[in-house]
């Protein structure tokens, strides 16, 4: 343990997602270390995020506006939405440069142990904008993991009652280049039962 705000600037960095002790540390010293000028930048950025940056009105995405860029460009295909769990999720799927419709970003994914549940993501939002707009389909691009899964279980129950709305799940299996001897049972499985005809 280090004294006073060394410490303190450790542990606040430690709470950062994917960074750890010995990450938070060695950015700590590398921030000692760092000229003036560069902490007097990052400070201020830092503030500007804060008063900045809002979320999107319409699709929940960050954006300086009241309405992100994705939303307020008229040539993207509103009959579409992909359901996404994060802001950080649409520039997954924009850098693929396959979707041309809009997003919804749900704020997180269900996660009853962690006192997550359907009030606490843009469920509401998502419905009210598939009855008050020209939808057609809604993909669901939640993350392939436990959470993900239960929240696209819980989407497609909610959404099929809306007439000629196609739902529709990110494909999942194999990646590219990867071998089927590394490959966990779940993926496998996933990639069988999601096999298509060629």
């Amino acid at each position: 343990m280090y004294e006073g705000v060394v410490q303190d600037l450790i542990d606040e960095l430690g709470h950062l997602p994917g960074i750890g002790p010995k990450s938070a540390q060695r950015i700590a010293f590398h921030l000692l270390a760092t000229d003036p000028a560069d902490i007097a930048r990052l400070q201020d950025v830092l503030g500007k995020v804060r008063e900045g940056v809002q979320f999107c009105e319409i699709c929940g995405n960050v954006s300086e506006q009241q309405q992100c860029r994705i939303c307020r460009d008229a040539r993207r295909d509103t009959s579409k939405i992909c359901v996404v769990e994060e802001p950080k999720d649409v520039l997954a799927v924009e850098r693929t440069r396959e979707f041309k419709g809009r997003y919804h970003v749900l704020g997180g994914a269900l996660d009853p142990l962690s006192g997550i549940g359907p009030d606490q993501l843009r469920i509401r939002e998502l419905l009210a904008r598939i009855g008050g707009e020209e939808v057609t389909e809604v993909i669901i691009a939640t993350d392939p993991n436990t959470e993900g899964e239960a929240t696209a279980t819980y989407l497609v129950r909610m959404l099929r009652d809306f007439p000629g709305l196609a739902v529709t799940r990110l494909a999942s299996g194999l990646p590219m280049g990867g071998d089927l001897e590394f490959a966990d049972e779940l993926t496998l499985g996933r990639a069988l039962s999601g096999r298509r005809a060629l």
